[in-house]
């Protein structure tokens, strides 16, 4: 049994700790711990609570009269594998040499790095594409082509849209980072979105002309005016339009719904809907929930020639978020897709 002071000390940590004796037997744990593994009892031994080889390798080491060992294990939790840094200290003045070992849960932590690397992964294949473009067009153009004016004016040509797309890329990525910055900052200025909307739509007029599209409003005949940033809103509208109306089939039509809701279940309160549908080909259904991750796309060759970044939800998500709003999407193959903005009616 412990002495009364470790015991209080161990009980005040917040993190797992197990305190393991010179022949590997536990000496004690703290609430943290036995959250953990399960209920244990003094004198137990470890390897029967927790069997990584290289936990055991670093516990052998320190109980040797080595210095602190850091290691990692992982366990398997109820929707996903927890990763844990594991710290083994020697401990002196219990009588004899033991061993405190301490886990840090950095599953999170993990996460954010794996998404930072995923991320620089997916800016630089992004770029990599349109300028390998541009450089073999320099080169052929300074080369063979060099006395080809026909050849010369359509790699121009292509040229010409490769930047535009870099340009588009990089323009999104500046535009997710300071929404991502301001996203804790709530908007206090008072706006007409129905407004912004219409303003929105006329915006991408000959867009929607050039595709024979026909956008058509139901609702919005009065104002509705909430707490709103006006670019940051004008952006998730026209963004959400024109993906309708680029990917929504040309020659049909654009329908844009704006309702109240006396309680909308997501927000628990009274809350305005703008659905931007379209009668497209629509989603299949295992694609909808990672429609908002940077870079994802249902039909990336598709959506590169359209002029996609691949960042247009992911930086609506962001703007809702900080409208303390969120996104719907529901679709259907072979029928439509509907957007569906709901923001807190205040």
């Amino acid at each position: 049994m412990m002495a009364e002071p470790v015991d209080s000390l161990l009980a005040a940590v917040p993190m797992p700790l197990l305190l393991v004796g010179q022949d590997q037997r536990l000496l004690g744990a703290n609430l943290p711990a036995q959250a953990l593994f399960g209920a244990i009892e003094p004198g137990r031994p470890l390897v029967t609570v927790i069997r990584t080889p290289a936990l055991l390798e670093a516990l052998d080491t320190v109980l040797a009269g080595g210095g602190p060992v850091e290691t990692r294990i992982l366990r398997t939790g109820a929707l996903q594998d927890i990763s844990y840094l594991v710290r083994v200290s020697a401990v002196e003045g219990l009588g004899r040499r033991a061993a405190l070992v301490a886990l840090t849960d950095t599953t999170d932590i993990e996460k954010v790095e794996e998404m930072r690397r995923d991320f620089v992964a997916n800016v630089s294949h992004e770029l990599r594409t349109p300028l390998t473009a541009l450089m073999g067009f320099i080169e052929t153009l300074t080369g063979p082509a060099r006395n080809d004016p026909a050849a010369r004016d359509r790699f121009l040509g292509i040229m010409g849209r490769e930047a535009q797309r870099m340009n588009r890329l990089v323009r999104d990525l500046l535009s997710l980072s300071r929404v991502e910055q301001e996203e804790r900052m709530r908007p206090g200025e008072r706006i007409d979105l129905v407004a912004l909307l219409r303003a929105a739509i006329a915006a991408l007029r000959p867009v929607s002309e050039a595709a024979g599209v026909e956008i058509e409003v139901l609702g919005g005949e009065a104002p509705i005016a909430l707490p709103a940033d006006s670019d940051q809103m004008s952006q998730v509208f026209s963004n959400l339009i024109e993906n309708a109306v680029k990917y929504g089939g040309a020659g049909r039509k654009v329908t844009i719904e704006i309702t109240r809701d006396a309680r909308d279940p997501g927000l628990r309160g009274p809350a305005v809907c703008f659905a931007v549908v379209d009668r497209g080909e629509g989603i299949e259904a295992i694609h909808l929930p990672r429609l908002t991750e940077r870079f994802y796309r249902v039909d990336a060759h598709r959506s590169r020639e359209k002029g996609g970044t691949g960042l247009g939800l992911a930086i609506v998500k962001h703007i809702l978020n900080r409208h303390r709003g969120r996104l719907k999407i529901e679709s259907t193959r072979g029928i439509g897709s509907r957007f569906t903005v709901i923001l807190p009616d205040m």
